[in-house]
C-alpha cells in the first residue's frame, strides 16, 4: 500500500469513492456518516485554496481511500503553522481491506500533521460507525459525547420574551467566555479552547445573537439561518438554571420562525436536550468526540502546508 498526498488526477476517483461510501449507509436512517453534521457533498468541501489536506491510500496502483483534514477553525487558506486539524472525511473503497487502509490513512495524517506543526487530531464519529474502533486503535481517545437534534417543525411553547433578553454587543465577549467556561467541563476547554484567543477564534460564526443577562450573563443562543431548503442552526449556552433551557429554546424557534433546524449539543447540555426534546426536536445522531495528541518531530520554522491537491501529474 501506498500513501501519499493526493493529485488533481486523483479527483474523479476520490468523488467516486465518497459517493460509493454514501451510498452504502443510503439505507439507514439516519445516515451513517455525518462528519460536518450537515449533510454536503464531497465537492462542497473540496478547496479551491489550501482549506483542507487530502491524502491517498494506493492498492495495486488504483486509489482505493482518502483522509481528509482542515484546520480547527476552518479558514480560507491554512496559515503556515496549524494548532489542530479536524478530520471531515475518512472513505475506503470496497474491496479493499477497510481496517488496513483506514489505519495507514490514519497514521499518515499524523505524520504529515507533526510536520507543519500541528498538535492534536479531532474527528466526529458516529457511535455505530465501523470506523470508530479503528481510530481508538490508532490513538484516539473520546473526551465528548454530542447529540445531533433535528426537527422538521419546532414548537414554541411560551411566546414570553425572557426577562433580561437583548442582543449581542461587541463588549459581551469576555463574559460569554466566561459563561463558557461555567458550563464546559474543564477537560473539553482545555482540549478545545483552553484560552479566551482560541476560543474567540472558533466561536467567529455569522448569526443572530442574543443573550439573557440577569445581573450576569446566564445564557446565549445563536441562529445562523441558511437557504436552498436546508434547515436552521441553532447553537446555546445555559447555566443549570431552573426554566433558563426553556426560555432560550423558545425565542430561538421563535427567530428561526419555526422553519426546519438542528442543533449540536453535548452530553453535559442535557437541559437543553430535554428543552429542544420538548419542543418536537429529535436524535438525529449520537457520536463520539475524538481527539490524538500528535507528537512534533521538526523544527518550527520547517512547518508548512502543502495544498489539498497537488497539481503535480508525476
Amino acid at each position: 500500500m501506498k500513501l501519499r498526498q493526493a493529485k488533481l488526477p486523483d479527483l474523479n476517483r476520490i468523488e467516486q469513492i465518497h459517493r460509493e461510501t454514501e451510498a452504502r449507509f443510503s439505507s439507514v436512517p439516519p445516515p451513517a456518516r455525518l462528519w460536518a453534521l450537515v449533510s454536503q457533498t464531497f465537492s462542497a468541501f473540496l478547496p479551491l485554496s489550501q482549506e483542507t489536506v487530502i491524502y491517498v491510500a494506493e492498492v495495486d496502483g488504483k486509489v482505493a481511500g482518502f483522509v481528509q483534514a482542515s484546520g480547527r477553525p476552518a479558514t480560507l487558506v491554512l496559515p503556515a503553522k496549524v494548532g489542530s486539524l479536524q478530520v471531515l472525511n475518512l472513505c475506503v473503497a470496497e474491496p479493499a481491506d477497510e481496517s488496513e487502509v483506514a489505519r495507514g490513512l490514519i497514521e499518515y495524517l499524523c505524520e504529515q500533521a507533526a510536520k507543519f506543526g500541528a498538535h492534536r487530531l479531532f474527528v466526529r464519529v458516529p457511535l455505530d460507525d465501523m470506523l470508530l474502533p479503528i481510530f481508538r486503535g490508532q490513538g484516539f481517545r473520546q473526551y465528548a459525547t454530542e447529540s445531533v437534534l433535528y426537527a422538521e417543525r419546532p414548537q414554541v411553547r411560551s411566546a414570553d420574551v425572557p426577562p433580561g433578553l437583548r442582543s449581542v454587543r461587541g463588549r459581551d465577549s469576555r463574559a460569554l467566555y466566561h459563561l463558557y467556561r461555567k458550563v464546559t467541563p474543564m477537560g473539553v476547554a482545555h482540549l478545545e479552547a483552553p484560552s479566551y484567543k482560541d476560543w474567540k477564534t472558533l466561536r467567529s460564526e455569522p448569526g443572530q445573537q442574543e443573550v439573557l443577562e440577569r445581573t450576569e450573563i446566564v445564557g446565549w443562543y445563536r441562529v445562523q439561518k441558511s437557504s436552498q431548503g436546508r434547515p436552521h442552526t441553532l447553537s446555546f449556552m445555559a447555566l443549570p438554571e431552573a426554566g433558563l433551557a426553556d426560555e432560550l429554546a423558545d425565542h430561538a424557534i421563535t427567530t428561526a420562525t419555526g422553519e426546519p433546524a438542528w442543533s449540536s449539543l453535548r452530553h453535559y447540555d442535557s437541559d437543553m436536550i430535554d428543552a429542544l426534546r420538548g419542543r418536537g426536536f429529535s436524535l438525529l445522531l449520537s457520536q463520539a468526540l475524538l481527539v490524538r495528541e500528535v507528537t512534533l518531530t521538526v523544527p518550527a520554522e520547517q512547518r508548512q502546508l502543502a495544498p489539498a491537491l497537488n497539481p503535480a501529474y508525476g
